[in-house]
């Protein structure tokens, strides 16, 4: 799904990018569409906007974007730790999914 220009008006100011060079722009770009992927594939679906659910998704969209935006350039060592805010908000999301009607 595309970004509206005020979905990526949001999500520059949550990553604390003010001047993006269209490089930024494009690498912010993919890594929307991975985490709403990622999102999807986790079987949490986009909920309708303004409501408080669509905020929990919006958050955690861009907590993995500005995750993985940082770390693109990164070399690293060791094992990465799961931010535990990050995986409540997640099974929070899980839990609340619409169940379809049978």
């Amino acid at each position: 799904m595309a970004m509206t220009e005020e979905r990526r008006a949001g999500l520059l100011a949550y990553c604390r990018i003010e001047e993006p060079t269209t490089e930024e722009l494009l690498t912010l770009e993919t890594l929307y569409d991975a985490a709403v992927g990622y999102l999807e594939g986790a079987g949490i679906s986009q909920p309708a906007p303004g409501t408080p659910r669509a905020a929990q998704y919006d958050l955690a969209v861009n907590f993995m974007v500005l995750r993985d935006f940082d770390l693109r350039d990164a070399e690293v060592t060791g094992t990465i730790q799961d931010n535990p805010a990050f995986r409540r908000l997640i099974t929070q999301l899980k839990l609340t999914e619409p169940r379809e009607e049978a």
